[in-house]
């Protein structure tokens, strides 16, 4: 069997993946989680948390496994992901992208979502110190959940936390001798409202995924569809 590191995304925390590590481990694999520094239980204060501390929190669990490990990266955990690939290529059987962002090489996340051309009104606001992104209150539903159960908005609300700034603005830097060797799937949203079906089929076409599923879900499959979800996830392994 696998194991399956999980990456939560922007404003969450390892928690995100609850429903979806059990059926994990029910079919045999290892899950690990973790919250990035900054998020979930992890007091980190916005203003330290860059890109890099992202990536080192993630590199010191990829040094502690002998065996390749699946990794999968929800939204801006596609953007550690994928500087990961270039430190640690040798540690991945497989990177998986769950609506996430997929960037270029020099790419930021904000450049990505700048050219995302969605005619919704903008969710965040920035601090007052200009070091981390809050989420408007009213469009939180719309824009992450849209398909799930009012009570899993109301709990996931609850634990929702500000998002740090410079891993936003921080370019990612891969190369073809290691990020390239990694293969990758992509697995997109067609009512996705945080990132558009057409943005991350611009990424997924810019770097070409060995495979694309598709779920008719919102921008949070391991809510509205888990099982779905933790579905896909266990045939990469027999793939």
């Amino acid at each position: 069997m696998s194991t399956f590191v999980l990456v939560h995304g922007a404003w969450h925390g390892e928690w995100c993946w609850d429903r979806i590590v059990p059926l994990l481990q029910d079919a045999g694999h290892r899950v690990l989680t973790f919250d990035l520094p900054g998020h979930g239980m992890d007091k980190t204060l916005p203003s330290e948390v860059t890109l890099k501390n992202y990536t080192d929190r993630l590199c010191s669990i990829l040094d502690n496994e002998s065996e390749k490990v699946i990794l999968v990266g929800h939204s801006m955990g596609g953007i550690v992901i994928t500087q990961i690939a270039e430190y640690r290529s040798e540690k991945i059987q497989l990177l998986v992208y769950i609506c996430a962002f997929l960037p270029t090489n020099e790419q930021t996340l904000l450049q990505i979502l700048e050219n995302d051309k969605k005619e919704s009104p903008p969710t965040v606001v920035l601090s007052a110190d200009k070091t981390y992104l809050e989420l408007k209150d009213d469009l939180i539903k719309d824009v992450f959940y849209g398909e799930c159960s009012e009570s899993d908005i109301f709990e996931a609300k609850g634990k929702l936390c500000v998002q740090p700034l410079l891993p936003f603005i921080t370019p990612v830097r891969i190369t073809e001798d290691h990020f390239e060797k990694v293969p990758r799937v992509y697995i997109e949203t067609l009512k996705d409202n945080a990132i558009s079906i057409m943005c991350q089929r611009e990424m997924y076409t810019r770097t070409p995924c060995r495979q694309i599923i598709t779920l008719d879900t919102d921008h949070s499959p391991f809510f509205s569809q888990p099982e779905v979800l933790s579905s896909h996830l266990k045939n990469l392994v027999c793939e």
